[in-house]
């Protein structure tokens, strides 16, 4: 990366965070708020009360040392590929309740097409590459480990 690109990726990114604390919608959607940005995109995740037909009970998530360095990677890349002006990524760790907030992630752009396209590969991308492990204990008694998130 040029210094120059390298100062707008500082810029652009607006806030990490991967904590034990609930998470603010409202956090982010401020981060991600500028001027120049015509639409803003934001994802949501939600503990759910099923994984593939199996009633879940409870579920903890938690995370590798290195998951704010290779969460700020995954932004750096869509800073990189989309006209983004911001973007806001929050996960949570440890024990969480059927409906609290796992993730939230945000991207605003020029464009609404744009910020769309940015924010589902903030979470895609977040997914597939950052370190973070889900343990769900079923109501069968039964639990299981997913990979990333």
């Amino acid at each position: 990366m040029t210094e120059v690109s390298t100062a707008r990726t500082r810029d652009v990114i607006r806030l990490i965070g991967v904590r034990e604390t609930p998470l603010s919608v409202d956090e982010v959607l401020a981060a991600v708020g500028d001027p120049a940005a015509g639409g803003t995109a934001v994802f949501v995740g939600t503990v759910r009360d099923h994984d593939h037909a199996r009633a879940v009970r409870r579920l903890s998530y938690s995370a590798h040392p290195t998951v704010e360095r290779e969460l700020r990677a995954v932004m750096e890349t869509i800073a990189a590929d989309y006209p983004v002006r911001a973007l806001a990524a929050v996960h949570r760790v440890g024990d969480l309740e059927i409906g609290d907030l796992a993730v939230v992630v945000a991207a605003s752009c020029p464009h609404r097409g744009e910020a769309f396209d940015a924010c589902r590969r903030l979470i895609d991308d977040l997914k597939a590459r950052v370190p973070i492990w889900k343990h769900q204990t079923f109501a069968d008694g039964g639990d299981e480990w997913v990979g990333a998130c």
